[in-house]
């Protein structure tokens, strides 16, 4: 005998770009959008009874068309439009959960100025926002970063840590510091202007991971954490993932070359992974 414990369904992967079309300069934003339903679905898994589904195809085309109609200039906003939009016309959907990852655009300079038409696309940055919406409760959006791959050439160490037999790490106070950052926050309030407190997140885990004295990643990351609380007292809570994207110094002594921490090889792969939820002290 098998129960139907829980189910949910949608349309993933929407890839999206808009063209915000203002006198004399335009502003393209590219998203990647998913969308699922959660509700009384059980005749469709238990009978094969479609009559209460929504197509994801027609998932998809919503997408498409609440973007047409919608004054949203962010992610956040724009995910909480179109999850209200499936609540608001599918009495089936008991919440909805929509997903977006934004790659950033920006525009071309020609000839020392930005030109208003042309745009070159960012690095490996993404920014990205949760929003789950819930029949008769209020949106909760959950915003972050993705592959935010910042160095630091000073001001890292690592050492004291535990040895045993097994351990060939050399100890040094003087490292490279890489990293590739995913953050998500939690906001304490909903009606704000998401593009702003983004940036202010982010520009104080820059300012603090420029500015640390880092004895280890976990190090670091905390203080970047702390930073963020901090300076932006609209978030309640960060959670900060930080591989440690390792650069090995070259040994080029058989060639008769010292190294004064100049040379490096760069590896992905194995790397350390370090991941920490912080929020504010109640106490």
């Amino acid at each position: 005998m098998a129960l139907l414990a829980e189910n949910r369904y949608g349309k993933s992967r929407v890839r999206l770009v808009k063209v915000t079309r203002h006198e004399g300069v335009h502003t393209v934003r590219e998203w990647s959008v998913n969308a699922l339903i959660r509700g009384d679905y059980e005749s469709c898994f238990l009978t094969g009874d479609n009559s209460q589904v929504l197509p994801t195809d027609t998932m998809k085309n919503t997408v498409y068309s609440v973007a047409r109609g919608s004054n949203s200039t962010c992610i956040e906003d724009f995910g909480q439009e179109l999850a209200s939009h499936f609540l608001t016309h599918y009495a089936q959907a008991e919440s909805v959960a929509v997903d977006i990852k934004e790659k950033l655009w920006s525009h071309v300079e020609v000839n020392g100025e930005s030109h208003p038409t042309t745009f070159q696309q960012g690095g490996s940055e993404v920014q990205t926002t949760s929003v789950a919406g819930i029949r008769g409760n209020e949106m909760v959006v959950t915003s972050g970063l993705s592959g935010l791959v910042i160095l630091k050439t000073s001001n890292s160490a690592f050492e004291g840590y535990l040895r045993d037999r097994l351990t060939t790490l050399r100890e040094t106070n003087d490292r490279l510091f890489g990293t590739d950052v995913t953050a998500t926050w939690n906001y304490i309030l909903n009606n704000l202007t998401f593009e702003a407190v983004r940036a202010r997140v982010r520009g104080a885990l820059l300012d603090s991971f420029a500015g640390h004295k880092s004895l280890s990643v976990q190090h670091t990351l905390f203080a970047m954490a702390e930073a963020a609380l901090a300076a932006v007292a609209e978030i309640s809570e960060i959670t900060l993932t930080m591989p440690n994207k390792h650069c090995l110094l070259v040994d080029l002594s058989p060639f008769g070359q010292d190294n004064p921490n100049e040379i490096f090889v760069p590896i992905d792969e194995p790397h350390g992974y370090i991941e920490a939820r912080v929020t504010r002290d109640s106490r």
